[in-house]
């Protein structure tokens, strides 16, 4: 128990010190401001990374999920529902993507009124590329924790989340 307390008053103490306070923080707060602190590291490595290819997180979101349909078009809603970063300007996304040459729209063969969205070999080569790069990014990001902690991790925070 004493252990738990000691590592736990380093933890606010760590905390208070980034968020140049000397007032305490509730745990609740402690825990969304780590999680709002960490996930802005996690986007600062990943968007780092892609920068060598001209990249940022969410046109390389857009690029994995037309990857993953294997040829098959989407229209914009369905990348939308997709993302994990949910966007008003997913059509400027596309617009970028398009101009880059790595995706192409055309009419839904079935419905006129819908525009499909595919990727490009060019936009395949890319990703592939870009894809082992943040890979071994994540790896970097999480060596610090043991397989049994990334999946607690990983729990957790889907607990947080889908509650």
């Amino acid at each position: 128990l004493f252990i738990h307390l000691y590592i736990q008053q380093l933890y606010m103490k760590e905390l208070r010190t980034l968020l140049k306070t000397n007032q305490d923080i509730p745990i609740q707060r402690a825990i969304i401001l780590e999680t709002f602190f960490t996930s802005s590291h996690f986007r600062e490595q990943i968007n780092l990374e892609l920068k060598a290819f001209d990249l940022s997180i969410e046109q390389f979101n857009v690029l994995r999920i037309l990857r993953g349909q294997n040829g098959k078009p989407l229209n914009l809603q369905d990348i939308q529902e997709r993302m994990v970063t949910k966007m008003s300007n997913t059509s400027r996304l596309i617009d970028k993507l398009i101009l880059k040459g790595l995706v192409v729209r055309s009419q839904c063969k079935n419905n006129r009124r819908k525009i499909d969205i595919a990727i490009t070999p060019k936009g395949i080569d890319l990703t592939a590329k870009a894809s082992k790069v943040v890979s071994e990014t994540e790896h970097s990001i999480t060596k610090g924790l043991n397989n049994k902690e990334l999946e607690t991790l990983a729990l957790l925070l889907n607990k947080v989340r889908n509650q």
